[in-house]
């Protein structure tokens, strides 16, 4: 073989490889990393947790977990002693205040009343009595019979019982009166006050029989029954079942114009289905969250965004913690 063919030969081998590494290149450019990305959710739903305002001890839990309740229905029953005795302290306090204000109101007994104006009636004859004795003095006086200092001493024998009628007067409309505005304004103060005391504890008495506020699945429960529970302690977990939605986290890339308001399907596995959902809600996780670095000459960093969407419909059977998939 001659030189010229070697070369040749090899010149062939050459472009050859180079063919193949073309075609390997164009291959993989067609069909490596051209699978559509996936943005992977979950199911969440709304929940509200069970808690007494007064410690004790659980005494019957109505419910077990997986029910369904409606408001108003009976879901736990405290005992708590403490506060049973706290109303019959409350209670006695509210007849106290009561008793006190009756007596402000209704002022003097009759007996107190009968004996002031009996005394008022005496002092008043003992200043007619002293009047009449002034005015005999006084004539004798203007005669010339009686001293100076006789009539000195019947005038102020006068004077000293009028000022005690007087005395006696205000001291009978006093008894009449009864007590000072002031005064029964604050006793009626004091009964208002007792009254609150009462309520307050019969509103710690309702927190004993804990009630739904709102329906929804019971997805937890936490003690037993015999145990005790602090104030705020949550007795169980309350899932509002008709308030889910799907949460992903989505990077800015790979939002394709999503915003509030938009639509688009997520893919569940649970049910092999589509469903429509609409977005509202959507916040910048920050720079403790997920990002991914493509700083270089003309380029920038991606930020991970939290999305959330409702359905658009109503869908039977989901529930959460169920997965929800974006297909881009």
């Amino acid at each position: 073989m001659s030189a010229k063919q070697q070369h040749n030969n090899i010149l062939l081998a050459i472009l050859g490889f180079i063919a193949v590494v073309v075609i390997v290149a164009l291959i993989g450019y067609f069909t490596l990393d051209r699978r559509p990305e996936e943005i992977q959710g979950e199911v969440e739903v709304s929940e509200y947790r069970v808690s007494s305002k007064v410690p004790g001890r659980i005494l019957e839990i109505r419910v077990k977990e997986g029910d369904y309740v409606h408001v108003g229905d009976t879901l736990a029953i405290l005992d708590a002693p403490e506060v049973m005795a706290k109303r019959a302290q409350a209670e006695s306090a509210e007849d106290a205040a009561a008793a006190m204000s009756d007596m402000a109101q209704n002022g003097a007994r009759q007996q107190q009343i009968q004996g002031a104006y009996q005394l008022w009636q005496q002092a008043k004859a003992g200043a007619e009595v002293a009047k009449k004795t002034y005015d005999r003095v006084q004539r004798l006086f203007d005669e010339g019979v009686m001293t100076a200092q006789k009539r000195d001493e019947a005038l102020a024998a006068y004077k000293a019982m009028e000022a005690q009628e007087k005395a006696a007067k205000s001291q009978y409309d006093l008894a009449q009166e009864g007590a000072r505005s002031e005064e029964k304004r604050a006793a009626a103060a004091q009964v208002n006050r007792a009254k609150g005391a009462v309520q307050e504890v019969a509103s710690y008495i309702r927190e004993t029989v804990q009630r739904a506020q709102m329906e929804g699945e019971v997805s937890n429960i936490y003690p037993k029954v015999g145990e005790l529970v602090g104030t705020g302690s949550p007795i169980m977990t309350i899932s509002i079942m008709n308030d889910m939605w799907g949460t992903f986290n989505v990077r800015e890339d790979q939002l394709n114009g999503m915003k509030v308001g938009s639509e688009f399907s997520a893919f569940c596995p649970a049910f092999n289905k589509d469903i429509k959902m609409k977005v509202y809600f959507m916040k910048d996780q920050g720079s403790y969250a997920v990002w991914k670095a493509t700083k270089a000459i003309g380029q920038y960093d991606l930020k991970t965004f939290e999305v959330k969407a409702r359905p658009s419909e109503a869908f039977e059977g989901l529930r959460p913690g169920m997965s929800l998939i974006i297909k881009n």
